[in-house]
């Protein structure tokens, strides 16, 4: 499809409907983990993979630093007309994915231990928890460039390859965690297996559009590549920091859960961070939707086109807003049963910890695709801002303050008023910047 001059609504809606499969079933690899080990081993089982979330978020994150940034940069190029730009961007963010595929598997081979305790674990909980790594530390690089390539696929114009590549490998771990857990009576350790094995299998489909025709990406001996790498990291940067942002949340709630409540709230918040991971994958879709189009309209400074996206885009932030927040509050248990056989006191003080932290659900797709809008019209400063107060400042002084101040129940309360307060910064600036205006961001 031509970004600069087809139909912006058909566009916009082939690449949310890839984008929107392939977010979706990047997230089955830990809520299937999660419901899977949950079923098998009780809230124990539940809350040892809460534990683990923020490994996953730092994986994530990483690739999405190089994919998000480059494809964004090569989609500005692309619309400026600028062929050998667009390869070499491509080629610094292959090389940067691979630098930082070894740097994370270094990291969780040799100080998974350290990591685990730093992110709340418990003695209990740390074997489980370790036992759940052994045969994902095999393929760590697999999962880095799962979500690099999966962005500069659709910048190439092959969004249902991407999608395609997510979901060979996301039913493949469905499957294989039933058997793994259950069949084979392998536990934890088998969902780990059938997580390695599924991303792998992805990262083989998505190889393969290197081998086609279509295929436009080629690796080239880049120029300045400090400088591309620096514009890549940039531009990337709150993408990033977003999964990054939520592996410390997660980290600090599990230590203040812990603190004030005990492990059945842990279990509970395990399931809350999962139920997070699906509306922050809808939010993903809507940015990695919008933002081909706004990259190459806004390398052609087709300000129109701009305008056009946007609109589709907030439309589909406020029906996923509304969904999620209705379903959480209408059927907090059916979510807490999916993830684990509860006990009586899961189940009793479940639905007021999930109503109070869903409100928050409101204002999360806004302000997370907020973020892509701003990469898009190379705005990384306002983008920056908003991922860095929502994912760490704000979030982190309400998560300390709000138990102090008003009782340890206000805790659920944090993401709400964070989501909020952030909401009305967004607003703010996304009106500035759509209107041409231009500030020190």
């Amino acid at each position: 499809m031509d970004m600069l001059s087809g139909n912006v609504r058909k566009i916009y809606f082939r690449y949310l409907a890839a984008a929107f499969g392939s977010a979706l079933i990047s997230s089955i690899y830990g809520v299937v983990d999660m419901a899977m080990v949950g079923q098998y081993q009780g809230p124990d089982g539940t809350a040892a993979l809460a534990v683990v979330a923020p490994v996953w978020n730092i994986i994530y994150s990483l690739g999405l630093l190089t994919g998000i940034g480059g494809s964004v940069l090569l989609g500005s190029a692309k619309g400026k007309g600028e062929a050998k730009e667009q390869q070499e961007y491509f080629s610094v963010a292959l090389i940067s994915t691979i630098v930082l595929s070894i740097v994370c598997w270094l990291m969780v081979v040799f100080f998974d231990t350290e990591m685990l305790t730093l992110f709340g674990a418990e003695e209990t909980l740390l074997p489980l928890e370790k036992e759940y790594l052994v045969p994902i530390k095999f393929v760590i690089p697999a999962f880095l460039f799962n979500q690099m390539l999966a962005a500069f696929l659709r910048n190439d114009d092959v969004p249902a390859l991407a999608t395609a590549a997510v979901l060979t490998g996301g039913i493949f771990n469905i499957f294989g965690d039933y058997f793994f857990v259950f069949s084979l009576d392998m536990g934890i350790q088998g969902a780990g297996l059938a997580t390695a094995m599924g991303a792998v299998i992805t990262c083989m489909v998505m190889f393969s559009h290197f081998f086609t025709r279509k295929n436009t990406l080629r690796f080239v001996v880049p120029s300045r590549f400090l400088k591309k790498t620096q514009e890549i990291l940039v531009t990337g940067f709150s993408t990033f920091f977003i999964d990054v942002a939520m592996g410390f949340l997660t980290m600090i709630f599990n230590r203040q859960i812990v603190r004030y409540f005990g492990t059945d709230a842990l279990s509970v918040y395990g399931v809350i961070v999962n139920v997070s991971t699906f509306v922050q994958c809808c939010a993903y879709s809507v940015g990695q939707a919008a933002q081909p189009i706004l990259s190459v309209s806004y390398g052609s400074q087709n300000w129109e086109r701009i305008k056009g996206t946007l609109r589709y885009a907030l439309y589909t932030v406020v029906f996923f807003s509304i969904v999620w927040t209705v379903s959480i509050w209408a059927v907090p248990n059916g979510f807490i049963r999916i993830f684990m056989a509860p006990t009586e006191s899961v189940r009793q003080i479940a639905p007021p910890i999930m109503r109070s932290y869903g409100i928050s659900f409101l204002l999360l797709p806004l302000n997370i695709f907020s973020t892509y809008y701003f990469q898009s019209l190379m705005k990384p400063g306002a983008s920056f801002l908003v991922s860095v107060a929502r994912g760490m400042v704000i979030s982190g002084i309400l998560i300390y303050v709000l138990p102090v101040l008003a009782g340890a129940d206000a805790i659920w309360f944090a993401m709400p008023v964070t989501e909020l307060l952030v909401a009305v910064g967004v607003i703010i600036l996304m009106i500035r910047y759509t209107s041409g205006q231009e500030d020190m961001w």
